[in-house]
């Protein structure tokens, strides 16, 4: 059973920064992408940024510039560092992983971790 653990969460001052941590038990070689979604209360989850096995990253909109998305070499750990944080920012925070399974791929979230960006 593949597990997502996420970490870096908490309460910040707009304007300020925070970096979330998804640590991952599947091999790497077996991730076809991770990503980070979010859901702020009363909102539908949506996709915050995305990269690929290649690399390969994608942004929402509302994010670009300001958020950035790694992974490390390992390829078992994914990071979101968070800059210029505005209070619309605030949501819980899901890691997303798609990973290869057989000729198809499965699919996991983690816990989530809340973000609060207020004043």
């Amino acid at each position: 059973q593949v597990q997502l653990v996420e970490s870096g969460g908490g309460l910040v001052q707009p304007g300020g920064s925070l970096r979330l941590s998804c640590a991952t038990s599947a091999s790497s070689s077996s991730i076809n992408a991770m990503a980070w979604y979010r859901q702020a209360p009363g909102k539908q989850r949506e996709l915050v940024a995305r990269i690929a096995s290649d690399g390969s990253t994608d942004y929402a909109d509302p994010v670009k510039g300001r958020f950035a998305i790694s992974r490390d070499n390992a390829g078992n750990t994914m990071y979101l560092q968070m800059n210029s944080l505005k209070p619309e920012d605030t949501a819980v925070y899901y890691c997303y992983l798609d990973r290869k399974y057989g000729i198809g791929a499965l699919r996991y979230w983690g816990q989530g971790t809340q973000v609060t960006v207020s004043s």
